[in-house]
């Protein structure tokens, strides 16, 4: 099906499913233990061995000799592999970093050897008797040190052009009657998910299975063969369900790729978990960013000049963080100056971790906003109310598909009691406590793109949907049942989704907030395939049929769908293709968050008493799903706000809390109640649900808001995150 006009009323407005409070389909396996993630699938490998990753023990240098006969001698080794062994290995198109060292080791914990064993703890035995020398090489590992003085002029595909200028940026803001000119830092951010990595890799012949943790079915058969050196078509992945991921399980890691190999050497099929701390330094990370953001004003709040400069580091062929990503539609200026810079480290690869760009971007840009509102003596809210933008500020002539900002802002606002924040700063207290009130705004692209389904009607009038889309704990399984059941006019119950298997039809899979809008589309255009068969089969006229209630009816018949396939079951495959709506249009998603917090007069300790978002993200397919993703976002934003950091050992070149003790995040007493609060809109130009995605604008903004109302409560502005005690205790006011 082709995507290339505006919906107009479609099968799904009928909301009669779509757009419902359904709980989770998979909810009970879930809760009562039955949903086997990818360690836990005992049954696909009888008498699987073990494998176990060492990894460099230095940040940078080479490999000048591995001694591996004390552990091929330890009980129940069954293979070693190393570089020495592996055969050639190859990287995806995504990932850039190699999965196992060797003779070069590029970062620490990069792998140099996997253990195969019976037993997992007979691996993890063996793998301390390896003995290896290493010549240890000079490494680029301080950000700070390493910082370009040269933007990186190509266009990269991911976070579009490295360098936007439009009109006289240089002159505008220098004339400007108010400015700012700050510098914000960012740390590198761990995914730091519930489940680790996990593979069990099995080989049938030249037929590879892998049941893995992974959010892309065809991103990761691709990288795998590429990285394996196996044509695409002789790996079938499964990923049924995954216990988090936020874009550090996008497509192939160190778990898969060296499971498979192992099998391979080992000719037994393998059981591969990451152990948690090997995660940090082995796997992907949110890079740290040092942001630069120059915002010239007019006396009545208008943008005059808005400057954003980035910069990241990463290993060669790595990416940039494309942190400059939401300044360039966020808000109205005309004279607009963005760049990003790229240093190279010798640290773990930086990729995509969830809102890359938007989410470290407007941890800078929104502080930024709050210190020019202050020096206009404006309110925060009506300073971003004034630069709201219908238009692409880069291309006026593009507008926004549906930007319902402002409305977020007022709504938010008012929902929030925002009228009560005290607007001189550290001029609240009850008793020892230090009020405070911030805000910021939020945004994210709403990407689609192609996605498949396959559809069958069986003799009970049970539809069964099969996709390659995956469940990262966000509510897949619900919305495409959900989807299903709207189209083809049945209850919920009768639907059954399967989803993370690569032989099902493919999707974009989970992540860049990309997955509910394209997987629902597929859905769509394989249930119209199904409907017309339908039809066509009971001799109905296609254009006028309606499906309800199980029973499909047109021109005053009626017939029931269970008698529609008594001589047999009906299938239907089909995609969602696309035209060029993106392109003719800005499709994005926007928002506002509150936040309200509490800091300690005599020890600076952050409270978060309450938080609001407020979100514009098209129709909302799911209020609970949708809900879940927003506050776990907010969850998350509270993390990067208050207590997460990467520490990096510059000396030796690793991050040192590379565990769940000394990489902290946001536990229950941090969280407070979380509301959230959807704006009601559709957006046609997306596809026939008119559906964004939302998962991802959940986090955007909500840092910089917490971060705001610290200055609020204190008055002691701080611009490197997170915001430790440490950073305004000494300056806090007086206790009285």
């Amino acid at each position: 099906m082709k995507f290339d006009t505006p919906a107009g009323t479609t099968p799904i407005d009928r909301l009669a499913v779509v757009g419902r409070a359904h709980p989770r389909v998979e909810g009970k396996l879930k809760t009562t233990g039955l949903a086997r993630y990818a360690a836990e699938r005992h049954d696909v490998a009888p008498g699987a061995t073990y494998g176990y990753i060492l990894g460099a023990a230095i940040g940078k240098g080479r490999i000048e000799r591995i001694d591996t006969a004390a552990a091929q001698a330890a009980p129940g080794v069954r293979a070693i592999v190393t570089h020495e062994n592996s055969g050639p290995i190859g990287t995806g198109e995504f990932y850039v970093q190699r999965v196992l060292a060797g003779p070069m080791v590029d970062h620490y914990h990069q792998a140099v050897a996997v253990v195969v064993a019976d037993t997992f703890e007979q691996a993890r035995a063996a793998a301390s008797l390896i003995n290896i020398s290493y010549a240890r090489g000079n490494g680029r590992f301080d950000l700070a040190v390493q910082k370009p003085s040269t933007p990186i002029a190509p266009k990269e595909a991911f976070g579009g052009p490295t360098a936007v200028s439009v009109g006289a940026f240089a002159t505008a803001f220098a004339g400007a009657p108010v400015q700012v000119d700050e510098t914000y830092t960012v740390p590198d951010h761990a995914h730091a998910m519930m489940e680790p990595h996990a593979t069990i890799a099995r080989w049938d012949g030249d037929q590879l299975t892998c049941w893995t943790s992974i959010q892309a079915m065809n991103w990761g058969c691709r990288d795998l063969g590429l990285i394996i050196g196996t044509p695409k078509e002789k790996i079938r992945l499964h990923s049924a369900f995954i216990g988090g991921g936020f874009g550090g399980k996008g497509t192939t890691q160190s778990d898969l790729a060296l499971a498979a190999l192992a099998a391979r050497v080992s000719g037994r099929p393998v059981k591969l978990v990451l152990q948690r701390a090997l995660m940090f330094n082995n796997t992907i990370h949110r890079p740290k960013t040092i942001q630069r953001v120059r915002l010239g004003a007019a006396k009545d709040g208008r943008l005059l000049a808005v400057g954003h400069d980035s910069w990241s580091g990463n290993l060669p062929g790595g990416r940039t963080e494309p942190s400059t990503l939401p300044t360039r539609l966020m808000y109205a200026g005309e004279n607009r100056l963005l760049r990003r810079y790229l240093a190279q480290l010798d640290l773990a690869e930086g990729n995509a971790m969830r809102a890359p760009g938007e989410a470290p971007g407007m941890m800078a840009l929104e502080v930024a906003m709050d210190e020019l509102a202050e020096k206009l003596g404006m309110d925060p809210v009506a300073l971003r109310i004034t630069n709201d933008t219908q238009v692409d500020p880069e291309k006026p002539e593009r507008r926004f598909s549906t930007r319902p900002f402002v409305q977020c802002l007022k709504e938010g606002a008012d929902r929030f009691g925002w009228d009560a924040r005290a607007a001189k700063p550290a001029s609240r207290r009850e008793g020892k406590w230090l009020i405070g009130m911030g805000m910021a705004s939020a945004i994210r692209g709403a990407p689609i793109s192609k996605a498949g389904a396959r559809v069958r009607l069986d003799k009970n009038g049970h539809v069964t949907v099969e996709t390659d889309m995956t469940d990262i704990g966000t509510g897949s399984y619900t919305i495409v049942a959900q989807t299903a059941a709207e189209m083809m006019g049945v209850p919920l119950e009768h639907v059954t989704a399967k989803l993370g298997d690569s032989t099902f039809p493919e999707t974009p899979g989970s992540g860049g907030q990309a997955g509910a809008a394209s997987v629902t589309a597929g859905v769509y255009a394989a249930c119209a395939k199904l409907r017309d068969l339908i039809a066509q089969r009971m001799g109905f006229n296609t254009t006028d049929v309606t499906f309800a209630n199980g029973m499909v009816q047109s021109a005053g018949r009626s017939v029931a769908l269970a008698d529609v396939t008594k001589d047999g079951d009906l299938v239907a495959e089909d995609s969602m293709e696309y035209g060029d709506l993106k392109d003719r249009f800005a499709q994005q998603t926007v928002g506002a968050h509150f936040a309200e917090v509490a800091v300690d007069a005599y020890t600076g300790a952050v409270r978060v008493r309450r938080m609001l978002a407020v979100c514009g993200a098209g129709r909302i397919l799911n209020p609970t799903t949708a809900r879940s993703q927003v506050i776990g976002g907010m969850t998350m934003g509270i993390g990067a706000a208050l207590m997460e950091e990467m520490a990096v050992d510059t000396r030796f070149g690793f991050f040192v809390n590379h565990d769940l003790a000394g990489y902290e995040v946001p536990v229950h007493a941090d969280v407070p109640h979380l509301e959230a609060h959807f704006i009601d809109e559709v957006d046609p130009t997306m596809s026939p649900l008119k559906a964004k995605g939302v998962g991802e604008l959940g986090l955007t903004g909500v840092a910089p808001a917490i971060a705001n109302a610290v200055y609020n409560a204190t008055g002691v502005r701080v611009r490197s995150y997170p915001l430790t005690l440490d950073k305004h205790l000494a300056n806090l006011p007086a206790v009285a």
